[in-house]
């Protein structure tokens, strides 16, 4: 073989040249916002608390003590930091709200008063005449159906494995968006309420009928808020259900860890019947957790921080519901950060609720559309067990439905069908986007009862012509 023969088969036998490796660029600071929670005494800013030390308003009686209950305790406190016109604005809101105000210290502190008519804080919980709209004309008060599948008083039986057990009817706050606006807190001017007080007879009932339920499997305790339950009713309650052979999981349901989150860090006897209850369900092979409620990622703080940590060296597994609200979190951006920043203190993202239908909060609501184009942006920023399902809940009782899986959805009448075999089968359910993201033409239709009846025949008629085509 000649050397040019030998040249060219050594050339033939050289690997081929890597490809070009590329890298994405190093993000910036300002990209890792989740990272930066507030901290510091922020809550100073209010004349009110100028001078509670860091001790006082770390301690959970206090912010209690201090919470602002009622439309005249919150007036007298925000007059020293918001315009008279925000002030009147409030006034004329409380009127019409189906929810009591009740708010925390430390809630109230995180509101942008510079701006208090667009804080997304301020918006879940102080209600401003001029933000609210007109309600759609399928609205409810229990628009879950949640008294309808209940077998007995304070429990809700829909699904076959789980149950919602309703304790009491307080929370540390009240939310203006609350899906139990029917029970929840005092009476108000719009809403004469259902009564779940705290009652260990009552409780019974709910009791007997889960035992003898061999299907049952998982019971959330919800509300009201289990953050109002005292110590030993923690501990009574989880032992209670643990101890049952067919119950395998329970969830504690609070929003507290979003405005209270000192009660973790100072409610010694409270936090350790928590924990205890955790302990026996680890022996007992079940699994015992919470379910937490940010909505926004300005209410996650270096408190809150502190208090989940604890919670995380606990072993006590902490999981996220938000409600997708306009004006607070319907934006990718916003929910991108609440997502990541949510990561960033052990908490698992787990639903984005479209928003029920109850009445009262029609100018929080988003459109169905709005949920879907959300989740597209979230999907792909963390990873995936660290990426809340956006889902809604089925009005009249159909239960959890992927806000994509619908089976039909008309963008001009705002109506989404969704069908649920596993919980209700052979039934559909409507869920109406609302009035203001409807063209004006579609808005005067849901005014004429006719032509309500019409629409919502016709988006019937689709779901079961097309099941999911559309």
């Amino acid at each position: 073989m000649s050397s040019a023969e030998n040249l060219d088969q050594s050339s033939k036998s050289k690997a081929a040249p890597p490809e070009v490796r590329t890298s994405k660029a190093v993000v910036e600071a300002g990209g890792l916002l989740h990272r930066e929670l507030r901290d510091g005494a922020f809550w100073t800013q209010i004349p009110a608390f100028a001078h509670v030390s860091e001790e006082e308003f770390l301690d959970y009686k206090w912010q209690m003590k201090s919470s602002l209950y009622g439309e005249d305790k919150l007036i007298e406190l925000i007059s020293a930091v918001a315009p008279a016109e925000f002030i009147e604005d409030c006034r004329q809101g409380f009127r019409r709200a189906p929810m009591a105000v009740r708010v925390t210290p430390y809630l109230l502190s995180l509101i942008d008063w510079n701006d208090p008519w667009n804080d997304p804080i301020r918006t879940q919980f102080i209600p401003l005449a001029s933000r609210l709209t007109q309600d759609h004309p399928m609205l409810t008060l229990d628009s879950l159906h949640e008294q309808a599948d209940a077998p007995v008083e304070g429990l809700t039986h829909r699904y076959a494995d789980k149950a919602l057990f309703l304790p009491l009817d307080t929370c540390p706050v009240y939310c203006r968006f609350c899906t139990r606006s029917y029970a929840i807190g005092i009476d108000t001017d719009v809403v004469e309420k259902v009564s779940l007080k705290v009652n260990p007879k009552r409780w019974e009932e709910a009791f007997d009928y889960i035992a003898t339920r061999p299907e049952l499997e998982d019971i959330v305790i919800s509300g009201g808020d289990a953050y109002n339950l005292a110590a030993k009713h923690i501990e009574a309650i989880g032992e209670r259900l643990l101890r049952m052979p067919n119950i395998r999981r329970i969830r504690f349901a609070t929003k507290g860890l979003a405005v209270m989150p000192m009660k973790i860090l100072t409610d010694q006897a409270w936090l350790d019947a928590l924990t205890r209850v955790e302990k026996l369900g680890r022996e007992l092979r079940k699994q015992v957790v919470i379910h937490t409620h940010f909505n926004h990622p300005n209410e996650i703080t270096a408190i809150s921080k502190r208090a989940l940590d604890v919670l995380f060296e606990r072993g006590i597994i902490v999981r996220n519901q938000s409600v997708l609200q306009r004006g607070v979190n319907d934006s990718a951006k916003i929910m991108q950060l609440l997502v990541k920043r949510l990561g960033e203190v052990n908490v698992q993202p787990y639903y984005v609720y479209q928003h029920d239908m109850v009445q009262g909060v029609e100018d929080l609501r988003t459109s169905v559309q709005t949920s879907i184009d959300i989740e597209k942006n979230v999907r792909g920023t963390t990873a995936g067990f660290n990426t809340p399902t956006f889902v809604v809940d089925a009005p009249g009782g159909g239960g959890k439905r992927d806000a994509h899986s619908y089976e039909y959805y008309n963008r001009e009448s705002g109506i989404s069908v969704y069908a649920a075999p596993s919980v209700k089968p052979g039934q559909y359910f409507m869920y109406y986007d609302p009035l203001h993201s409807l063209s004006d033409a579609a808005r005067e239709d849901w005014k004429v009862e006719a032509k309500r009846d019409q629409m919502r025949a016709e988006a019937l008629e689709g779901a079961k012509q097309y099941g999911g085509l559309r």
